[in-house]
């Protein structure tokens, strides 16, 4: 069985848990603290991050790209006949989702209005190009789910989870964004791919009393309803 060393809320982990959810793999979990890393995980890890893969064999893969990659070489992928070009495509896709996993932790602990406008900023260059790339859905390609939904969806959850608790809105005015959001939270994934106190664990640390989100309700970036 594949085993996954995680810390609960990373996005980076999360894409991976979803991609073997999506895949109905099974698979276990071992979270760690990365304030006080154990020695056995930087024995594993060149880089110290999280998640590492830990496969039946014994080895340990570690980033997240890479990971994906070889869980597709591995394991049936979720599509079928993907050509070269069109592989290399959904691969560019992925990176402009994990390139801003770290945008959206930075804007969301931002201390005041501000600092969270400049760092929203950034993150919405990325549901910008989402935007304008999104067609009749309900997912990212149509109706076919694919691993540009699954790298996706640590942001479109969190941005969810965010909404809920402060009512700021990070995909205000990105309409198209917002319904692919829904799209894959109906699917179960989000949940599916993260540990029962998710929830908990994000909004203590990100809508924190240190936080801007975290002194809400927020009265900026809300949704009309």
């Amino acid at each position: 069985m594949f085993k996954v060393i995680s810390f609960k809320i990373c996005p980076f982990v999360q894409r991976i848990t979803a991609l073997l959810e999506a895949k109905e793999i099974p698979y276990e979990v071992e979270f760690i603290s990365l304030r006080d890393k154990p020695q056995w995980f930087l024995e594993l890890s060149p880089t110290g991050q999280v998640p590492v893969l830990i496969t039946p064999d014994g080895h340990a893969l570690f980033e997240s790209d890479a990971i994906a990659e070889y869980l597709d070489e591995v394991t049936p992928p979720l599509e079928q006949n993907i050509t070269p070009e069109q592989r290399a495509l959904d691969r560019a896709w992925n990176y402009q989702a994990t390139k801003h996993y770290l945008t959206q932790c930075s804007a969301q602990r931002s201390p005041d209005p501000e600092t969270l406008g400049e760092r929203s900023a950034k993150l919405e260059k990325a549901f910008q190009k989402a935007e304008a790339a999104l067609t009749d859905g309900p997912f990212f390609k149509g109706k076919q789910l694919s691993n540009i939904d699954l790298a996706w969806l640590p942001l479109l959850h969190r941005a969810a989870v965010i909404q809920k608790h402060s009512r700021y809105n990070f995909l205000a005015g990105y309409p198209k964004v917002k319904a692919w959001q829904e799209a894959l939270l109906e699917t179960g994934l989000a949940e599916a791919s993260v540990a029962p106190d998710f929830e908990e664990a994000f909004t203590d640390f990100y809508l924190s009393a240190e936080t801007y989100l975290g002194q809400k309700p927020v009265k900026h970036k809300q949704s009309c309803c």
